[in-house]
């Protein structure tokens, strides 16, 4: 019998049978199976280079034509005379698709631990972990440089080219593990450019802006968190995951632990009569050990925020990072010691790099507070005169 949508819609099964094979008379192999439940299969059956019978299903007869199946099935049978096995690399494929992308960061993540710093640690996990979670269900192997392309430009659109180029070199030096591992093949980063070349900010607020921009904070996360950058000189995501219990309320010190530090080294900074007061006065939420934020994690939607924020001020064309610098330019003219402005930072370079930072990085607690005292004294007396 030539197998044919007509006969195969034909066929039955013989009394007393719940199942029935039929093959084809024109290709040798290729065949249709009836179930008592009523299923109508095309397969196709072969021998492989080990002389074992295998049998697989083509599709469903209706959804699948005679056509198409019987090419499908001649397919398979010339790869098998060829010494290949046709359901051995179906089983191959499946396996392979089993494995996504996300399968692989935690590993790699324990494994990278050991050579990194806990700053770079942390920031590592946050980009494998969030910035690049569209990606963690798709097959490690179906990973191409077209989707890593399309999401870092998501990335730069959203969080800017900075976020993006360090978002690119994180996916890298994941995909150069796996390579390491043989779990991957290739790289997809390789060949992607990058979003856009980074430019050196020097940007610093003026006078007036400093005022409108105080002045748009509202009572609210987004706002306490613009002050504290301020007033602290810290870094955004240091604000922004700020735990209750790296704040000594009664010392006036807020104690950085070194996994949440960039150079990897703890930090105290000194809290300001202004800053103590933005944090007693922050709702403290039951059960949640963060200051900033409600989800898991420190404070998000900064775009957003940031957005607002700025048609309330009137001030654009600045980032949050350059509250650091604003703050640090205005300690300095206020008179404060570039050491102790590098201190204030946590910055271990200039004049506190080498074994004398080193051995003079905890003496310096007096002079980061009297010069944070006078910076947030500074800004007080500006944004009074504001009003």
């Amino acid at each position: 019998m030539r197998l044919t949508n007509q006969s195969a819609a034909a066929l039955q099964l013989p009394p007393g049978k719940d199942r029935l094979v039929v093959f084809d008379d024109d290709l040798p192999g290729f065949g249709l199976r009836i179930s008592g439940g009523g299923s109508r299969q095309w397969v196709v059956q072969y021998r492989n280079a080990l002389g074992q019978t295998k049998r697989e299903s083509l599709g469903r007869v209706g959804l699948l034509s005679a056509t198409d199946a019987r090419r499908a099935a001649s397919e398979r049978l010339a790869r098998a005379k060829l010494g290949e096995d046709p359901h051995a690399e179906r089983a191959k494929e499946r396996a392979r698709a089993a494995i996504t992308f996300g399968n692989g960061i935690e590993p790699y993540l324990t494994a990278v631990t050991p050579n990194l710093r806990p700053a770079s640690l942390s920031e590592a996990a946050r980009y494998m972990r969030v910035v690049w979670k569209p990606l963690h269900r798709t097959p490690l192997h179906a990973i191409d440089r077209k989707q890593v392309a399309a999401r870092l430009a998501e990335i730069a659109r959203d969080a800017g080219p900075y976020a993006a180029n360090r978002a690119r070199a994180a996916l890298s030096a994941h995909f150069a593990w796996l390579i390491g591992t043989g779990a991957a093949d290739m790289n997809p980063v390789v060949g992607v450019p990058k979003p856009a070349p980074e430019e050196r900010r020097a940007r610093v607020l003026a006078k007036d802006e400093i005022k409108a921009v105080l002045g748009a904070c509202r009572n609210d996360d987004f706002g306490r968190i613009v002050r504290l950058l301020l007033l602290t000189g810290q870094r955004r995501d240091e604000v922004a995951g700020m735990a209750w219990a790296e704040i000594d309320l009664v010392g006036a010190v807020w104690k950085l632990p070194a996994d949440r530090v960039k150079n990897g080294l703890p930090h105290d900074v000194p809290l300001s009569g202004s800053a103590l007061g933005l944090l007693t006065g922050a709702p403290h939420i039951e059960g949640r050990t963060l200051v900033f934020g409600q989800g898991e994690g420190g404070f998000q939607g900064f775009s957003r925020a940031k957005a607002a924020h700025d048609k309330r001020s009137g001030v654009t064309g600045w980032r949050l990072h350059d509250l650091r610098r604003t703050a640090a330019t205005g300690m300095a003219d206020l008179g404060v010691l570039p050491h102790i402005v590098e201190a204030v930072l946590n910055h271990v370079s200039g004049s506190r790099a080498g074994v004398a930072g080193i051995y003079n990085r905890a003496t310096y607690a007096t002079e980061k507070r009297a010069a944070l005292d006078m910076w947030a004294a500074h800004l007080s007396q500006m944004e009074g005169n504001a009003r």
